[in-house]
């Protein structure tokens, strides 16, 4: 068995599209829109097949997101190295992204950082 895909809501659509495709290498289908029902989606493919949809709707809610809470909390990404860790850590920094942990070594070993992105949702870099 295998997680097939992750979706996720989001307010802007095509900002949420080109933040994945930036920094996490993520290729795009076509925008499918259900004029129905005003859904508006994308599914991105990153590099070893993974899949997450991101998806608008109208009317939606967009509730605080707190870190204490429970529920899906991150989406964690490896990204090959410790060095590549550092340098696409930097880069968000950099580009206005707020880092509120890492990168460090974890007491269960992982090494990462976190990152608050695509409204105020949390991205984890690991090797």
């Amino acid at each position: 068995m295998k997680i097939e895909h992750i979706a996720m809501y989001v307010n802007d659509l095509e900002g949420a599209r080109q933040f994945f495709e930036r920094y996490m290498g993520a290729v795009s289908n076509n925008l499918y829109h259900n004029p129905k029902t005003g859904l508006q989606s994308y599914f991105l493919t990153f590099d070893n097949g993974a899949r997450l949809e991101i998806m608008k709707k109208p009317d939606m809610v967009d509730a605080e997101k707190s870190f204490q809470r429970t529920g899906y909390i991150h989406i964690a990404f490896s990204v090959g190295s410790k060095e590549k860790v550092d340098l696409l850590t930097e880069q968000m920094r950099e580009d206005g992204y707020e880092v509120i942990s890492g990168p460090r070594t974890t007491g269960d070993g992982y090494y990462e950082s976190c990152i608050v992105a695509v409204e105020g949702n949390q991205i984890e870099l690991t090797v």
